[in-house]
């Protein structure tokens, strides 16, 4: 998975032409880690339909500041360039996909 900045989030995630899953997490944060394979897992069968992107918290400030990111692992989807759903917390693949349904 793609890793996005506060500098290069407008053009990667905002001006996508198609949804982009971005997962807020930090190196510290174990759920984050546990969620990570499920993810990349979710990339390889819908990258076609779904992008999929990581942005770390400690390093990119702005953009989680700008979202409300208060606790991670958060997950928003982005579309047309607006967040059009968010997923809160570390959950198992079958209640991700159920989650991004009307995404992918």
């Amino acid at each position: 998975m793609k890793a996005v900045t506060d500098a290069d989030f407008d053009a990667e995630v905002l001006k996508s032409d198609k949804p982009v899953l971005v997962d807020f997490w930090a190196e510290w944060c174990a759920p984050c880690r546990m969620v990570a394979p499920v993810l990349e897992e979710i990339a390889a069968e819908h990258g076609d339909k779904l992008d999929i992107v990581k942005m770390n918290i400690d390093e990119n400030p702005n953009v989680p500041r700008q979202y409300g990111i208060a606790s991670i692992p958060a997950m928003f989807v982005f579309k047309d360039g607006q967040p059009a759903h968010q997923i809160i917390g570390a959950k198992p693949k079958a209640a991700l996909l159920r989650e991004l349904a009307d995404f992918i």
